[in-house]
Order: structure tokens, then C-alpha cells, then sequence
């Protein structure tokens, strides 16, 4: 027996209610029947458990929590906040979607951005966006200001991968751009839907994704092969604010672990962190700041120059009042 027109429809309407629940994304990435999200490393609302703690997670600096968002830095000068995860990841094949929204009231000059995290050592703070230099592990860096000054700059806001052994320090004045797997241009900033970046790591091969421009699907930012990550690290965000400022949001962050072949199933707890390649370095100029004079010693120059100006207008008044006396003495 067929059902009627009343209950098709309805079936039809359930069904596509159900897709929309699960926030279905139309991708060469969706997780697959044997990929499952993990509550350890995942975050989303309701994100407070009893009191101010957040469930396998743990934040400092100017990080605070609300109903809606996790914010790590407000708009505000001088902030830095991180949030990390207390479980260390343990899965070799992995995919992590999260949930981001940068913001604030700056137009043309804003900053500075932040950095998703799988890195061996966590809540420690630094330079790097608010955490350390000189990790072990993965960034995934989101930059929203260029410091790099020259004719070479990609623009701004960007997407950029760099993986260290502990021994590469990252480069603020060339936003990385020499220690960087790979990067592309994105334009998630100010924007009134939500933004997300996939980051999917399978069989040694790294593939950052997003999906900024609120159409439910996901585009390849980058994709990088021979990339070695140990098990046994921690994910986590950090973000920083300077003379430019931003308020930099995490809405949610879903862990799906991925199943690994046999060959991969192997212990990788001890491995290093490396990538067999590196993007090749933009030809470029030296930034002004590095090439030429600070602007100090531009000021002190100037300074000295005027005051040798004084000196000499003083010698040349007083050379001619000299002159000037000498020159009455013989008339009379």
C-alpha cells in the first residue's frame, strides 16, 4: 500500500529536517560511517560545567567564557588568551572542524589573529600568538595583519601551516612565510555568518579547508603531503592583540577520529614532528624596518642635523659681528 500525498510529504519534510540537524556540508570531505566524533576533544554549547570550569578543557590569560562564545581576546590593546585541551590526542588519522568569528571595530587596521593548536606542550604563553615559540607540533595559523612590508605580500587575513621540532622559531616580521608549509588568502573577518576551517590530517598528508563564505560547503585552502605528527599531543587556540586589536571568538570545536589503515598502525608517540617540504620563500626586498634605520635613530638624526644647523648659524652671526667690529675699527 502506498502512502498517501499527507504522509509522503511529510516523510519528505522529515527527512530534510533531519539533514538540516546535523548541519550536513556538501564535501569531498565528509566523515565517513567509520569516522566518529570525540567528546574529549570536542567543545561546544553548553560549554560550562559545575562553576566556571569547562569539561576536558583548560583557559587562561584574558580568555572568558559566555553562553554564546569563548572569547580569548576582546578588542582591546595588549591581550592574550588560549584555551586548551586536557586529553592528549592518541588517534593517528584525525579531522577537527572549528568554529571561529573575528571581529571588531577597526576597518582599514586591526589585529592580531591566532593560532589553532596540535602541539606537545600546552598553556604555555609566548610570542606566537599568545603561546610559545620554538614548539613541537602543528600550527595552523590564522594572521590577520601584515607585517611583512614589501611588494611580495599576499594579503591579509591568511591561512598558513607551519610544523616544528622545536628548533624553527617563527618570524612575526615575515609572517612566517619561510618556515610555513603552505598558506592561502582569507576573508574571515566582519562578517555576519559563521566561519569554520576543517583541518584534516590522514596518512601523513595535512588538508586545511573552509568554509567562509556561507555556503555550506567546504574549499581547500591547502593540501601538504609527508607530514609526520606524533600521538600524544594536545590541540588547543591561542590569540593575541598589540598595538591593533580584535576580538577573537570560538563558537564550537568537533574531533572526528578517523580510521588509519594498517601500515599507519604503528606507534607514533615517540616520532618528531617534520614535514619533507617547505613552501619555497618569496623573492622580496628587505622591509624598511630592517633594511634602513629604525625610526629612532631617523629622529636622532634629524636631531643632531638641526643642532649642527644651530651651531653654525651661531658661528656664522658671531664671524660676522667680528668682521663687522674689525671693519669700524679701521674707518675710524
Amino acid at each position: 500500500m502506498f502512502p498517501s500525498s499527507d504522509n509522503l510529504a511529510g516523510l519528505v519534510a522529515g527527512i530534510l529536517l533531519l539533514l538540516l540537524t546535523f548541519g550536513v556540508r556538501n564535501s569531498s570531505q565528509q566523515n565517513d560511517a567509520n569516522d566518529y566524533m570525540k567528546r574529549e576533544h570536542s567543545l561546544f554549547k553548553p560549554y560550562q560545567g559545575s562553576g566556571m570550569t569547562i569539561p576536558y578543557w583548560d583557559f587562561i590569560g584574558s580568555t572568558f567564557v559566555t553562553n554564546s562564545y569563548i572569547r580569548l581576546t576582546p578588542d582591546l590593546q595588549s591581550k592574550s588568551g588560549a584555551i586548551w585541551n586536557q586529553m592528549p590526542c592518541t588517534s593517528i588519522n584525525w579531522e577537527v572542524h572549528v568554529n571561529f568569528k573575528v571581529h571588531g571595530k577597526g576597518k582599514d587596521l586591526f589585529g592580531d589573529g591566532f593560532v589553532i593548536w596540535y602541539a606537545k606542550d600546552r598553556l604555555q604563553t609566548g610570542p606566537v600568538f599568545g603561546s610559545r615559540d620554538a614548539f613541537l607540533g602543528l600550527g595552523i595559523i590564522l594572521d590577520t595583519y601584515s607585517n611583512h612590508n614589501g611588494p611580495h605580500n599576499h594579503q591579509h587575513p591568511y591561512i598558513s601551516a607551519m610544523v616544528n621540532n622545536g628548533s624553527l622559531s617563527y618570524d612575526h616580521d615575515r609572517d612566517g612565510t619561510h618556515t610555513q608549509l603552505a598558506g592561502c588568502e582569507a576573508k574571515f573577518r566582519n562578517v555576519d555568518y559563521d566561519t569554520l576551517i576543517s583541518i584534516r590530517y590522514e596518512n601523513d598528508v595535512l588538508t586545511v579547508s573552509t568554509d567562509l563564505e556561507n555556503k555550506n560547503t567546504w574549499k581547500q585552502c591547502f593540501q601538504v603531503t609527508g607530514v609526520k605528527l606524533p600521538t600524544g599531543y594536545h590541540f588547543g587556540l591561542s590569540a593575541t592583540t598589540g598595538d591593533l586589536s580584535d576580538n577573537h571568538d570560538l563558537l564550537a570545536i568537533k574531533f572526528y577520529e578517523l580510521e588509519a589503515p594498517a601500515l599507519l598502525a604503528e606507534d607514533r608517540s615517540r616520532i618528531i614532528p617534520s614535514a619533507e617540504t617547505f613552501e619555497a620563500p618569496r623573492e622580496h626586498k628587505e622591509d624598511l624596518k630592517q633594511g634602513s634605520m629604525s625610526n629612532v635613530k631617523i629622529f636622532f638624526l634629524i636631531l643632531l642635523a638641526m643642532l649642527i644647523v644651530v651651531v653654525l648659524v651661531v658661528i656664522g652671526i658671531m664671524f660676522y659681528q667680528k668682521h663687522q667690529e674689525n671693519s669700524r675699527k679701521r674707518f675710524y
